[in-house]
C-alpha cells in the first residue's frame, strides 16, 4: 500500500504547482453541475465512456467514489499577460494535463488501485469507442470532475486550498482517489 506523504511527494514531483490531502467526505457530487454536462457546451456529451451518460449516473459515480479512502487534489496555477492571453491558458492546461499523465502513470505502474479524475475529458483515443463498444482502456481512462458532478471551488474550499489566485491567473485541477 502507497502512503499519502508518497503520493504527495510524487503530485510534486510531476511538476504540479501544489499539491495536498483530499478528504473522501468532502467530496460532493451535484446534480447543477452534472446538468452542465448535459448543455454539451464541449460538444463531447455522449460521445465518451469518461463523459455523461458513459460514465454513469450520478448515483453510480457516488458508489465508485466511496470505495477509496484517501484522496489527493492537484493544481497548476499559470500567469496571464491580461485575461484573453488564450496562448497562456493553452500553456498552462498542457503542463497541466502533462503533470496528470505523468503523476497517474506513475501510479500506475506502482500498481496502485486508484480513481484519477481530472480536468477535462479522456483523451487516450483518438476516437473514443462509445456507446458501440466497451473502452479500450478502462484501467488508464478516466473522467473529468465535473463529469462525477463535483463543483470543483467547492471541492478546493473544503480541502483548504485557494482555487483564485488572483488577476491574471488561471488554475487547472485534478485529484486521485486511491487506497
Amino acid at each position: 500500500m502507497i502512503e499519502l506523504a508518497e503520493v504527495l511527494d510524487l503530485a510534486k514531483e510531476s511538476g504540479f504547482t501544489r499539491a495536498a490531502k483530499l478528504e473522501i467526505d468532502s467530496i460532493d457530487l451535484n446534480p447543477e453541475v452534472r446538468k452542465m454536462c448535459a448543455d454539451n457546451k464541449c460538444n463531447i456529451y455522449d460521445t465518451n465512456w469518461a463523459c455523461p451518460p458513459g460514465c454513469g449516473t450520478l448515483a453510480e459515480c457516488d458508489e465508485k467514489v466511496r470505495k477509496y479512502k484517501y484522496g489527493v487534489i492537484v493544481q497548476t496555477t499559470g500567469e496571464l499577460e491580461d485575461s484573453f492571453d488564450f496562448e497562456g491558458m493553452e500553456e498552462t492546461k498542457v503542463k497541466h494535463n502533462a503533470s496528470f499523465d505523468r503523476f497517474v502513470n506513475v501510479l500506475h505502474d506502482q500498481g496502485v488501485k486508484m480513481m484519477p479524475l481530472g480536468d477535462g475529458c479522456c483523451s487516450i483515443c483518438k476516437e473514443c469507442s462509445y456507446p458501440d463498444e466497451p473502452c479500450r482502456f478502462p484501467d488508464k481512462a478516466f473522467s473529468s470532475m465535473e463529469a462525477y458532478g463535483i463543483l470543483v471551488s467547492d471541492l478546493c474550499k473544503e480541502n483548504n486550498m485557494d482555487y483564485y489566485y488572483g488577476p491574471n491567473t488561471l488554475t487547472y485541477v485534478g485529484c486521485v482517489l486511491f487506497d
